[in-house]
C-alpha cells in the first residue's frame, strides 16, 4: 500500500449538482471556476457528468464542458464523468473523444457508464434491465475504434456499424485512458475487469446491490480482467467521497449543514426517490459522517479518512473529491485550499525531504547553535586583533 499512498492523484467528479431554482447560467460558470482553481491548486483531474433529467445535474455534454474548461485549465486533466452509452452511438463516443484529445493535447480521459438517472432512461425509452449490457456492447466496439487495427462491423439490437474506422486516431498512445463507473451493482467493476478499464467507485462506501465490500468490488474486477486475458491496477482505482474542510470540526459541518440537507432531502429523496437517512435534514451531515460516507472536517480529520479508505479497499490510487454546492463559493474554495495544502502531500510524497530535514537539524539545534556562536565568537575576535 505504501507506493499507492506515496504517490496518489486527486481530483473532483463534478455531477455537478445545483438546487433547483439558482440561475443555471450562474451555475455552470461556478463549475467552470472551480476547475480554474482546482487547476491552480495543483489537483490532477476532473470528471464532468453527463445528465438530462431532474433539475439538479445540468451538464448535458461532458464533452462541450470539458472543451471549455481545457481552455480555462493549463495542466487539469479532465474526463468524462462519464458519458452514458446507451444514450449514444459508439461511434460518436469514440470520434468526439478522440477530437478532444488531440484539441486538449491529450489531457483528457474516457469515463463511461450505464447512466445513472431512471428518468433520463424512462425520456429515452430505454429498457433499464438492458443499460448495463449496452454499456458492454458499446464499450468494447469503442475500444477497438481507439485501437484502429481493423474496420468493424458489428450489429446490434440498438446500433451497427459497417466498415467503420476513426479517420482521426487517438492522441494519446495507444489511445487514451478509459474507466468505468462503479455505483450500486458489481457490474461496472466486472466490465472494468473485462475491458482491462481504469474504475471510477462513484459511491463510497454504499453497499452494493450484492452487499460487498470496497475490497469484494477490487475482486471482481481482477477476476473479471483474468478471465477475460485482460489485467486491472489498483493505482488506476479512484473512490469518490463528498469532502468539506474548514479549520475546526465546528466550523466544517456548520458550514455545509442546511445545504447538506438540502441535497439529500430535495434530491436523492424527493427527485430521485432514493433512500435517505433517517434522521432531521439538520443532521444528516453529522449521520453520513458517523457512518463513513462523507469526509467532513478538518485536514488531519481527511487524512485519517483516507488512511481507514485505503485499508478498508486494500489500496486504491486516487481521490475524486465529490463535489457539491452546498455552502457559498469562498467556503467551498477554501475546502478546496485546505485539502491541497495539507491533505495532498501527505499521500503524494512531496513532504519526506522537508520533515526528514526539518527532524534532523531540530535535533541538532543545540550543537549548530554552539558552532554558530563559535563562529560569531571567531569573527569577533579577528576584527578585535585587527583594530589593535
Amino acid at each position: 500500500m505504501a507506493a499507492l499512498t506515496d504517490n496518489m492523484t486527486f481530483g473532483v467528479f463534478m455531477a455537478p449538482f445545483h438546487r433547483v431554482g439558482e440561475n443555471p447560467t450562474l451555475a455552470l460558470e461556478r463549475d467552470l471556476e472551480l476547475l480554474e482553481w482546482l487547476d491552480d491548486l495543483g489537483f490532477d483531474e476532473a470528471w464532468i457528468g453527463e445528465h438530462h433529467s431532474g433539475g439538479w445535474e445540468t451538464i448535458a455534454s461532458p464533452e462541450v464542458f470539458i472543451a471549455t474548461a481545457a481552455g480555462r485549465t493549463r495542466r487539469l486533466r479532465l474526463g468524462t464523468g462519464v458519458v452514458s452509452l446507451p444514450y449514444h452511438n459508439p461511434y460518436m463516443v469514440a470520434n468526439r473523444m478522440a477530437l478532444l484529445d488531440h484539441l486538449t493535447r491529450g489531457r483528457v480521459m474516457l469515463g463511461v457508464g450505464p447512466g445513472s438517472l431512471a428518468s433520463d432512461a424512462y425520456m429515452f425509452c430505454i429498457n433499464p434491465e438492458r443499460q448495463r449490457e449496452m454499456m458492454d456492447e458499446s464499450l468494447g466496439v469503442i475500444i477497438k475504434l481507439f485501437e484502429g487495427e481493423e474496420p468493424v462491423t458489428c450489429q446490434t439490437d440498438w446500433f451497427q456499424l459497417k466498415d467503420a474506422s476513426l479517420q482521426l486516431r487517438p492522441y494519446q498512445k495507444p489511445y487514451l485512458p478509459v474507466a468505468v463507473a462503479s455505483v450500486q451493482s458489481p457490474a461496472g467493476v466486472f466490465l472494468a475487469g473485462k475491458h482491462g478499464a481504469a474504475v471510477l467507485s462513484l459511491s463510497v462506501p454504499r453497499s452494493m446491490v450484492r452487499q460487498t465490500t470496497l475490497k469484494d468490488q477490487w475482486n471482481i474486477a481482477e477476476e473479471s480482467a483474468a478471465e477475460h486475458g485482460q489485467s486491472v491496477c489498483r493505482s488506476e482505482w479512484r473512490l469518490s467521497v463528498p469532502v468539506h474542510l474548514a479549520e475546526t470540526r465546528e466550523d466544517a459541518f456548520e458550514q455545509i449543514r442546511v445545504g447538506a440537507g438540502r441535497v439529500v432531502t430535495e434530491y436523492t429523496g424527493g427527485t430521485n426517490g432514493h433512500p435517505v437517512p433517517p434522521v432531521p435534514a439538520n443532521e444528516i451531515v453529522d449521520y453520513m459522517v458517523d457512518n463513513g460516507q462523507w469526509i467532513v472536517g478538518t485536514p488531519d480529520d481527511a487524512i485519517a479518512a483516507i488512511d481507514r479508505l485505503q485499508e478498508s479497499s486494500g489500496g486504491f490510487g486516487g481521490l475524486l473529491v465529490r463535489a457539491e454546492d452546498w455552502t457559498t463559493r469562498e467556503k467551498l474554495h477554501h475546502s478546496y485550499e485546505l485539502f491541497a495544502r495539507y491533505v495532498m502531500p501527505r499521500f503524494q510524497g512531496s513532504l519526506a525531504g522537508i520533515v526528514d530535514s526539518n527532524s534532523r537539524f531540530s535535533a541538532m539545534r543545540e550543537s549548530l547553535q554552539g558552532n554558530r556562536r563559535a563562529g560569531l565568537q571567531r569573527a569577533t575576535d579577528t576584527y578585535l586583533a585587527r583594530s589593535q
